[in-house]
């Protein structure tokens, strides 16, 4: 077999450490796949708080780094010594807090975990700003009303993202788009948010906390600038076979909302995105601040610094994916060899053809709390209406909107009453890999066009890897004009647009579904 040769200083790395899968993605100068590493790994609920010790965290950027060179080197006969610049991505918000020595004092707390009502309660009073539970800060002002033993040896915080770019890089900065999910971004787009930093170092000194908040939270960075750069220390830390070497330039991490307005051209202000995995959210970035604060909406950024309304919700196809699994089982025991992607398109595909309201059948999808939905106890369910048919395209039809059902409830909000919406959302991620089903009834729950790319699937691995890119050769251009000129020119998207049949089921669905958790009045 002839290898291609390949010049490891004119490709670009991006590793996003997702909720199920760590992954990494190696691009050419034009951006096109090279090669692909995973690992897959699971969160654990340890003293009633969701979490990867940092054991899990270590194992898995190297799991996937390995896997990542030992294809690489499958294909090219060659291991990566180098790459024209790399970064690391990984699910936002969270809390990791450290002592001076660099310790850990209590295990990484993830995104999912809801413990956090009271501060986040009470922050957004304070600040007239929704200050979402996830949000960094709402978990440490947690952790200081708790009067939790850990806090007076806190020096400072950060996110899954950040701590492993100082890992390798001994570098303690933030994309801002990631540290828009630990604080408030101020209106210069460049720097937290300075009257709301005054105001909650006041509260926290009112609590006997007086550390300022500069000294506490990353630094943020705008895409295009230089953050650092590989250690040595680093270098062998991710590379056990000793062959990558120091030096390699890493652009701000990134969290994984930022790296999906990459990976689907959704910077520029009027776009929107919608990544559907474990959780699901959808970002618009705005073209002016929003009039109202709603707990249902974020306020985040773009990785270049522009304000988005980002409607998170921590639920979307786990559920779905139990169910898969369960007819995956069952097709087995019959002696069937299908498929793992063959099952998926052949039950998303049956959910295409039932009844637009899913037959009187309602599905909820809560593995874990959903606040959005005023939802906080994670237990998964489905009803049907006395006398409904259940056939399986109805059933699974039912999932699918139950996956899309509490991101449905935030967008509302911002047509209903802020009367903005998305020309167009680009979805990505895991419920778009199987063709059709999922991004038709987004377009129809959402009322909006849909575009899935051929790059889709890559998700925001490959979002990171072009923000490596960026960094490397941005010059003077915007983020916006760079991904337009350099990377999507001439690319192609499937793009589904609204039905009325589908419209409406979707609504009389969401009627039976508000109502089922106490929202139908609303």
């Amino acid at each position: 077999m002839k290898h291609i040769m390949i010049d490891f200083k004119d490709t670009y790395l991006g590793l996003e450490l997702g909720s199920t899968r760590v992954k990494a993605v190696l691009t050419d100068k034009n951006s096109d796949v090279l090669a692909v590493g995973e690992y897959e790994w699971e969160n654990r609920l340890e003293n009633g708080l969701w979490t990867y010790s940092l054991d899990d965290i270590h194992a898995a950027v190297k799991g996937c780094y390995k896997d990542l060179a030992d294809k690489v080197y499958e294909k090219y006969a060659a291991r990566p010594d180098t790459f024209g610049a790399m970064g690391i991505s990984a699910m936002m918000h969270g809390y990791m807090a450290f002592d001076e020595s660099g310790r850990l004092l209590v295990p990484f707390r993830t995104w999912r975990n809801t413990n956090t009502a009271a501060a986040a309660g009470q922050l957004t009073q304070l600040l007239g700003f929704n200050i979402p539970q996830r949000w960094s800060v709402s978990h440490l002002y947690q952790a200081i009303i708790d009067k939790e033993s850990h806090v007076c040896d806190i020096a400072y915080i950060s996110t899954l993202a950040v701590y492993v770019h100082q890992l390798l890089t001994g570098v303690r900065a933030a994309g801002i788009g990631d540290a828009s999910g630990m604080f408030p971004i101020g209106g210069d787009c460049k720097s937290y948010d300075k009257e709301y930093t005054e105001k909650v170092e006041k509260l926290f000194c009112e609590h006997g906390f007086e550390r300022p908040l500069a000294k506490l939270l990353p630094q943020p960075m705008q895409a295009g600038e230089k953050c650092g750069v590989l250690t040595k220390e680093g270098a062998a830390f991710l590379d056990e076979s000793g062959t990558l070497r120091e030096g390699v330039v890493f652009c701000p991490p990134e969290g994984d909302a930022g790296t999906g307005m990459a990976a689907t051209n959704s910077v520029r202000s009027g776009t929107g995105n919608v990544s559907a995995g474990t959780s699901v959210f959808s970002m618009l970035v705005l073209e002016k601040p929003l009039k109202g604060c709603y707990p249902e909406i974020d306020v985040v950024t773009t990785p270049d610094g522009k304000p988005v309304a980002m409607v998170h919700c921590n639920n979307c196809c786990g559920e779905v994916d139990f169910w898969v699994k369960m007819f995956g089982e069952f097709a087995k025991m019959l002696g069937s060899d299908i498929t793992k992607s063959q099952l998926y398109e052949i039950l998303y595909t049956k959910a295409l053809t039932a009844s637009a309201d899913c037959g009187g059948i309602t599905a909820f999808n809560f593995i874990s709390d959903e606040p959005v939905a005023n939802v906080y106890s994670g237990r998964p369910a489905y009803t049907r209406e006395s006398g409904s048919k259940c056939d399986i395209g109805a059933f699974f039809r039912a999932q699918i909107y139950a996956a899309l059902a509490a991101l449905k409830m935030g967008n509302d909000i911002l047509t209903k009453k802020e009367h903005i919406s998305a020309k167009l959302f680009n979805g990505h991620g895991g419920l778009f890999k199987a063709a059709g089903a999922a991004q038709q009834f987004l377009a129809d729950g959402l009322s909006t066009p849909v575009a899935v790319s051929q790059t889709a699937g890559e998700g925001g691995a490959w979002g990171m890897a072009l923000l490596a890119r960026y960094t490397a050769e941005s010059k003077e251009i915007s983020l916006a004009d760079w991904l337009d000129d350099a990377v999507f020119k001439g690319s192609e998207a499937v793009i589904k647009y609204p039905e009325d049949e589908g419209k409406a089921g979707f609504e009389k669905f969401m009627e039976r579904y508000k109502e089922m958790i106490g929202k139908g009045a609303e």
